[in-house]
């Protein structure tokens, strides 16, 4: 049978419903508080997630940064400010931070994701980096955020951020759950295991 094609909005909902994505919003929210925002829920053929109100940079003068180490000791948090377009911190150039979603996430075991930066981010030099949620995976996801310009860069809080596709398959014979995963059930920011 192989991969399917993508997951519609109908599906999407379906698997949501059946608790995939929580919280879960069914269509695409443009407003928080009144204040125009950047789209999250339910797209077409997706599901633009919302980053959470939680940031943490790099300390200054930490060399090397190691992903076989702990590296909680390394991050401090990026304070969150606020004005009349909504909640954001500012990311210094040529830098980045780590963030993650509102949402919690239960990805069925035949089913795979991956995720792409929305265009206002995008066409402002923010590129979002986030990895394959994998079949059986579930937890909050830890997204890392450039700032590839020279400039100070704004990423709003509670807003969306990146878009996630679904892709429906034959169940692998593993999935992240049967290989004993080191991200299964994280939550907030969670730093290179």
């Amino acid at each position: 049978k192989g991969i399917e094609m993508i997951l519609n909005d109908k599906q999407i909902i379906e698997l949501a419903e059946q608790g995939m994505i929580t919280p879960f919003h069914r269509e695409s929210v443009k407003q928080v508080k009144g204040i125009k925002a950047l789209s999250f829920g339910v797209s077409s053929f997706g599901y633009d997630l919302q980053v959470a109100d939680e940031f943490r940079i790099l300390k200054k003068g930490v060399d090397p940064i190691d992903p076989k180490k702990n590296q909680a000791d390394q991050w401090e948090r990026l304070p969150v400010q606020e004005d009349g377009t909504g909640r954001y911190v500012i990311i210094p150039p040529h830098s980045f931070v780590l963030g993650h979603s509102m949402e919690y996430w239960c990805i069925p075991k035949d089913v795979v994701t991956i995720a792409v930066a929305k265009s206002s981010y995008a066409r402002c030099g923010i590129i979002p980096n986030v990895t394959p949620f994998e079949p059986g995976w579930e937890g909050i996801v830890t997204l890392e955020i450039t700032n590839s310009t020279d400039r100070n860069a704004k990423v709003y809080a509670g807003e969306g951020l990146v878009q996630v596709l679904f892709f429906r398959g034959d169940r692998p014979e593993k999935t992240y759950t049967d290989k004993g995963g080191r991200y299964q059930g994280q939550t907030g920011i969670t730093h290179s295991r």
